[in-house]
């Protein structure tokens, strides 16, 4: 796979990283829901923003299960930073297979519920990376 580009959203030294890594299948997405709402929770996000995390993260995967190859898995990274949560989701995918484009419902729904949503695939694997900055209190 292609190096991701540094920027912003990268978590620094010191900051929490979280790595799970689930079989590519439904049934092992409420793993990764309820990581992601307990980080978002420790961010002291609040209770609608948590929701909708948990949402986007259930979507992106969805989008990647759509085109995981047989007996994939899921890694699923989360970088913890002090108002900031990324959860970046990778799976091996099947030859030929593309994400939905950016126009599609799906993406509609990511960037509705994040401040951020970006995917690269390099024709082996597909990284959905969303980017979700906690609202000031």
């Amino acid at each position: 796979m292609t190096q991701l580009q540094t920027t912003q959203s990268e978590p620094a030294f010191g900051d929490d990283v979280v790595l799970l890594t689930v079989p590519a299948d439904g049934g092992y997405l409420g793993v990764l829901r309820t990581a992601t709402a307990g980080l978002a929770a420790r961010l002291h996000f609040a209770l609608d923003e948590i929701e909708d995390l948990r949402i986007a993260v259930d979507e992106a995967c969805a989008m990647l299960l759509a085109i995981a190859t047989r007996d994939a898995e899921l890694e699923c990274r989360f970088a913890v930073t002090e108002d900031a949560l990324t959860v970046e989701v990778t799976v091996s995918i099947v030859r030929g297979a593309r994400l939905p484009s950016e126009s599609s419902f799906a993406w509609k729904v990511l960037t509705a519920l994040t401040t951020s949503a970006e995917a690269e695939a390099d024709g082996r694997h597909a990284t959905i990376r969303l980017l979700t900055r906690r609202t000031e209190l």
